[in-house]
């Protein structure tokens, strides 16, 4: 078995494609050696500043022999095929084939043989295929002629060796060798290696740590290292230590020290200039836990004064940076939140939604509508949702996008404005992702919850939903965030009212946007062709803002497409709450079969599913699960032969004077001949008044405690009573029992859907 050694050596790669780099050469070589029918024992990739490539150890010398037997046309085909045949198998003659009996007469049988292929000879043939196709996000052209190549950066030379013999391939006009260099300063210039072992150590020698999560760690451990020998302690950032490692091939960091001044910015706009610009670590003081002056720079060399003139050059790049976002911070706060909000009206939220000025105003109007629910004043979450957006326009984030809502924070408290305003500014974006906060405060849950459902509502009435794994507008995280809050906080909200009232300020923003475009010739009325367009187009323009005008829906009935839109949502959110619960262990068909009896409560539909899933864990569950399929499937089989449930119930009350439940079960008892029939009337009479009471508490573990009461009288009743009777009456009233325990069950959910 043999090493195969391969390293691409060329200018800086950019840190943040490395890693990728790394799996896409691993995956296209992979691919290449398995179509040659190659295996081997391991295969590692490594990525660096200047190099890419990878090691595999245990591929074979030389790819398998392959014999192949292709079953050809009987032996008196026509000529014609004949030829087909032999051209096909790649044979010159029918003497090289063998001939086989068959019930169909006699076949030819050619006999394909191979021999393997060198292993060199098909990495050869790889090598520059892999090169010229690479995918990398971004590349660059060099050179001219047959010299000129597309790449990430200039190639500067090729290591190709097969168990130490160089494999002779050639790409872009470099022909491969085992010949490599080493770091810029502490390298001593290029060298030859023989083998993997012999090429990392060599690399070490001349100042190169290879493996990315070796320069990681050293990367990390350095970093603390000075920081604690300061007294000072580290602001880890996961993303900022994976492209630093790809920045440096020896790891040196520095302590430097910038002008205290510039600590009276906030910390955040801080510590992302050092991160986004220079790639600097920012620096606490443990006890206090605020930001220092100090940071840490990773230098590529070590230094001969230990790092002074690299970290007060930094300091003085990190001055520069720090002066501009001071007077993007002292612009901000002379124009003002209000001064800023105005100025939404000339930002495109979307081409079909209007601005954000728009959407700002429906965010506002809801959060004020969902206060109450949340325990926030309502004037308040109202301030706070038309100011939400207002730093979007700001210099500071317009320079940090990512500071979208920190800014704003800022800048309300500057104004003077109630905190809870200024957090449920910063806040309402959250959560971001599954590791986010959730807001929690009164305040900012109304703002995140109105923002988050005019989102999802928004473009659910433009039909931009997610699909597959395509969701440009985030709309999976915005449900998801709702669900997060209304859970943590337990905010009973059910979600049908305002995902309607919603919908029909979505609508008519649509529609007047629409109209406003045709009015202003925006759109041209000879490109539409057809005027009866134009005109339906003003009338459900009109009807839209009627709908927006009424105040509630009971005022306005919901209209047919707006129920049809509201439940496709409301769809959308069960399958994000399976997402959510699936790590507790609840399984999706408990999810649906809660969600099927109409509830919109997510918190109260949450807890419903929690309670049904640790009862069909049980055996109990289980056992109830099977009583209740059979009973549907002898009610199916029946009414497909023309049992009429509603009928037969009528039928059997008919002249009762008590409601109809009761006297359901009263006709059904009349009948009722076996013990165990007897057993079974009177254990659901008593599982359901008990199942019923429970539900009306939300105490829905009692619920499934009174279900488990039928899993014996159940069982018991199928074991000795045959349903389909021969007297017409018993067999009616034996079919409505198992109608009654099809009923008691999907009380607390559609047991139809589980599937157990």
């Amino acid at each position: 078995m043999a090493q195969f050694l391969f390293e691409i050596f060329c200018e800086e790669i950019p840190a943040r494609m490395q890693e990728r780099a790394e799996g896409d050469l691993k995956r296209l070589m992979s691919e290449r050696l398995k179509e040659a029918g190659l295996n081997w024992d391991s295969l590692e990739a490594f990525s660096g500043p200047r190099r890419l490539g990878l090691v595999i150890e245990g591929l074979p010398h030389k790819t398998a022999d392959v014999r192949e037997e292709r079953k050809g046309p009987r032996t008196d085909a026509p000529e014609k095929a004949l030829e087909g045949f032999m051209r096909g198998a790649g044979i010159d003659s029918l003497d090289q084939c063998k001939i086989e009996e068959g019930k169909k007469g006699s076949f030819y049988i050619a006999v394909i043989e191979k021999p393997g292929r060198e292993t060199a000879a098909v990495i050869a043939e790889a090598v520059p295929e892999i090169i010229k196709s690479f995918p990398w996000p971004k590349s660059m052209k060099f050179g001219e002629g047959d010299r000129a190549q597309r790449w990430v950066r200039p190639l500067r030379s090729l290591i190709c060796l097969l168990d130490g013999q160089v494999i002779d391939t050639e790409v872009f006009g470099i022909t491969s060798g085992k010949i490599t260099d080493g770091h810029r300063v502490h390298g001593s210039g290029p060298f030859e290696v023989s083998d993997f072992a012999d090429y990392e150590a060599k690399l070490r020698a001349n100042g190169v740590i290879l493996r990315r999560d070796e320069r990681k760690q050293l990367v990390l451990e350095g970093a603390r290292r000075v920081c604690e020998e300061a007294g000072l302690e580290l602001i880890e950032d996961q993303g900022l230590l994976e492209e630093v490692t790809g920045l440096v091939e020896r790891p040196a960091p520095i302590l430097g020290d910038m002008d205290p001044d510039f600590l009276d910015l906030p910390p955040e706009v801080i510590a992302l200039t050092m991160k986004t610009h220079q790639k600097y670590f920012a620096v606490r003081d443990p006890k206090s836990g605020k930001l220092t002056s100090k940071f840490v720079v990773l230098a590529n060399q070590d230094a001969p004064d230990g790092g002074k003139a690299i970290a007060a050059g930094n300091a003085r790049v990190l001055s520069a940076r720090l002066s501009d976002a001071r007077h993007f911070w002292d612009l901000d706060r002379k124009t003002g939140l209000e001064a800023m909000a105005s100025e939404l009206s000339k930002v495109t939220f979307h081409e079909k939604l209007g601005t954000v000025a728009q959407k700002v105003d429906r965010v506002a109007k809801l959060a004020r509508e969902l206060a109450p629910v949340v325990g926030a004043d309502a004037d308040m979450a109202e301030k706070a949702a038309r100011l939400a957006k207002a730093d979007l326009v700001s210099q500071m984030v317009y320079e940090f996008p990512e500071l979208q809502g920190a800014m704003g924070r800022y800048y309300a408290l500057d104004a003077g404005l109630d905190p809870q305003i200024a957090d449920a500014i910063k806040d309402h974006y959250k959560p971001q992702g599954p590791s986010d906060d959730v807001p929690t405060a009164p305040v900012s849950a109304a703002v995140a919850l109105a923002d988050k459902l005019d989102t999802l509502v928004g473009f659910w009435a433009i039909d931009e939903k997610p699909t597959g794994s395509k969701d440009p507008f985030a709309l999976r995280r915005a449900a998801l965030g709702v669900i997060r809050i209304l859970l943590d906080s337990e905010v009973r909200l059910p979600l049908a009212e305002p995902i309607l009232l919603q919908g029909r300020q979505a609508m008519a923003a649509i529609l007047r946007l629409a109209r406003t475009q045709i009015e202003s010739k925006l759109v041209l009325m000879d490109e539409l062709k057809d005027e009866s367009v134009i005109k339906q187009l003003f009338v459900e323009s009109g009807k839209a803002t009627g709908l927006l005008q009424a105040q509630s829906l009971s005022e306005t009935p919901p209209q047919e497409w707006e129920l049809q839109r509201a439940s496709d949502l409301l769809a959308f959110f069960a399958d994000r709450l399976k997402v959510h619960l699936k790590d507790e262990g609840v399984k999706y068909d408990v999810i649906d079969a809660v969600f099927a009896l109409g509830d919109d409560d997510l918190v109260r539909v949450t807890k419903k599913a929690r309670a049904l899933q640790a009862f069909m864990n049980s055996d109990d569950g289980q056992a109830l699960l099977q009583g209740y399929r059979r009973a549907a499937n002898i009610l199916a089989a029946e009414e497909k032969k023309g049992f009429d449930l509603a009928s037969a119930r009528a039928e059997a009350v008919e002249g009762s004077d008590v409601d109809n439940e009761a006297a359901l079960m009263i006709a059904i008892a009349k009948t009722a001949g076996a013990a165990e029939e007897r057993a079974l009337i009177a254990a659901i009479e008593g599982a359901d008044e008990v199942a019923s009471v429970a539900l009306c508490k939300e105490d829905f573990e009692g619920a499934m405690s009174a279900l488990s009461q039928l899993r014996e009288p159940v069982d018991a009743f199928f074991e000795a009573v045959v349903v389909n009777d021969k007297d017409d009456m018993v067999r009616r009233n034996r079919l409505l029992l198992l109608s009654r325990i099809r009923a008691a069950a999907d009380q607390v959910a559609d047991f139809s859907r589980l599937e157990g």
